[in-house]
Parts: C-alpha cells; structure tokens; sequence
C-alpha cells in the first residue's frame, strides 16, 4: 500500500472510530443515569482488556519488552484521562466538557514539537485553531473556569500525550499487540478508582449490559485497534484534528434520534470543525513531494 493510499485509509478508519464515539453520548447518558461512572468505565475496559487479550494473546507475546512498556504507559495515560475527564464531567457541564477535552487539537502540537521535534506546517496550525473555535461556537455559551474545567483540561492534556505517544511509537505491524497492551493499562486505571468502592459494581439490568458490551467491543475494542494502526499511518497532529470530528457526530446522532434539536450553532461549529479536517487532509497533497511532507514521522 502506497504512503498517500495507506494515509487516505487511515483518515477513513480514524473518522469511523470518531462516529462510533459520537454514538456513544446517548447511550453513556442513559447508563451512568443507572450506575456509578467509575464502575461503568471499570467494567466496560475490563471486559475489553479481557477480550482483546483473549484474540490478541499471539501478537503481544510478539511485542518486545520496551513495546509492551510503552503501550502499557499509553493506557496508563489514557485511563487518567478518562478518570480525570470523567470527575470533572460531574463538576460542569457536558457542553463544556466537551469544548475543553477538544482542547488536546491544540496541545498536540506543542507537545508534538517539545518531546519529539515534530514542526508542523502554518497550515496545520490554522486548522487547529479553527477547530477550537468551531468546538466553541458547536459547545459553548459561556463558561467560568472553574474545578471541573481544570480536571478536564487537564485531561485534555493527557489525551494530547496519548495522541503524540501513539502517533511516535505505533507502527502497523504492532497495531494488535499495543492495543491490547494499552486497554489493559486502561482498565488497571479504571479498576483502581473502584478501589474506595470496594471494587465495581455490574450493570443493573439487560439493557444497560446490552450499552455496557456495545462501549467495551465496538467503542472500546474496535476503536482503539483502528487509532493505534491509523496513527502509525499520520502524525500526532493531523490525528488530533481528525477526531475533533467526535463531538460534530454526537450532535449529529443527538438530532437523528430526536435529542436534540438542529441549530444554528451545531451547523456552523461543526462546519468549521470539518473545515479544519479538510483544511489539514488536503493541505499534504499541495506540498505533495516537498520536504515538508516528511514531518510524518518514520516508524518503520
């Protein structure tokens, strides 16, 4: 497969994964309505962790020491984010929420450029400011910041080092292994903060197991295998500002199934959310063959 075809599939997948997660808002509502936030998370990456390493046991015997390690951390780093996300959700509200994680489009890049010395083109950097303020205009009516803000920047942040981590170390053949590596440090996170709880609690009913499957195989699972093999395919970046799309699909989802109803607002941020997609999808092939191209880093 060809760098640019390999790219344009990656896009695709990565895009795929970011509608299954807009999917998810209607059905997280219902269930955490149901059962504490801490043992829904806990049980649903348990029973991904499980699963994946049941299906994936050959390719992560096949990992090395330090890819084992490095995917391990990455769960580690995205368990802290969903926990730290998850805290501050219950401190503010999920239109904010929302706005600040999206936040990481921005704090890709600079960590991209500090830890690894990945330049990003003036373009790449346009389009993640556009996409901030398309999150804005899609999210916000106003908002203090406040505790619940600080918790979810500063998970925003660590998605950011998640994205930047991903996009360095992942490579395609590895894709299996690290993913199931990584959802075994994320369900370790997860299941700590049951801890206090004396452990997590199941799902109280058929139809919150049904939610609870559907967020650990297909949102979990699936999800995370499709962005580890897609970010070994596109840099840190570009990645980020692909799945800013999330949010555009929940509210997208949130109209068709009659939670919400369409405005304004949701037209015009999620047109320039997706104009910083296109923007940073189309901006490669007019530098097509030109050294600025090689920013995506080489990972074998």
């Amino acid at each position: 497969m060809s760098a640019a075809k390999g790219s344009g599939v990656a896009t695709l997948g990565l895009l795929a994964v970011t509608a299954i997660w807009g999917s998810t808002f209607v059905l997280i509502k219902d269930v955490v309505g149901r059962m504490a936030v801490v043992d829904f998370l806990a049980v649903r990456f348990a029973i991904a962790a499980v699963v994946m390493l049941a299906v994936f046991a050959v390719p992560v015997w096949r990992l090395g020491r330090v890819e084992r390690w490095r995917g391990l951390g990455l769960g580690v780093l995205y368990g802290f984010a969903q926990w730290l996300q998850t805290e501050g959700l219950a401190l503010t509200s999920p239109s904010v929420s929302g706005f600040v994680t999206g936040m990481y489009v921005v704090i890709t890049p600079i960590l991209a450029l500090l830890l690894f010395r990945q330049r990003m083109p003036v373009s790449t950097w346009f389009a993640a400011v556009l996409a901030t303020v398309g999150l804005g205009v899609l999210a916000l009516n106003g908002f203090t910041v406040d505790l619940g803000v600080l918790l979810t920047l500063a998970s925003a942040a660590l998605y950011a080092l998640h994205i930047v981590g991903l996009g360095h170390w992942s490579k395609p053949g590895s894709a299996f292994g690290m993913s199931a590596v990584q959802m075994v440090g994320i369900a370790a996170v997860c299941l700590t903060a049951t801890a206090p709880h004396h452990g997590p609690a199941l799902p109280p009913d058929g139809k919150a197991w049904v939610a609870v499957l559907y967020m650990a195989l297909i949102a979990g699972a699936f999800a995370l295998l499709v962005q580890t093999w897609a970010q070994s395919h596109m840099p840190a970046t570009r990645a980020a500002i692909v799945m800013t799309t999330e949010p555009v699909f929940a509210a997208g989802f949130a109209v068709v199934l009659g939670v919400d109803a369409l405005t304004v607002r949701m037209v015009v941020g999620g047109g320039l959310v997706l104009a910083a997609m296109y923007l940073v999808e189309l901006a490669p092939r007019f530098r097509r063959r030109r050294p600025a191209e090689a920013l995506h880093h080489e990972v074998g």
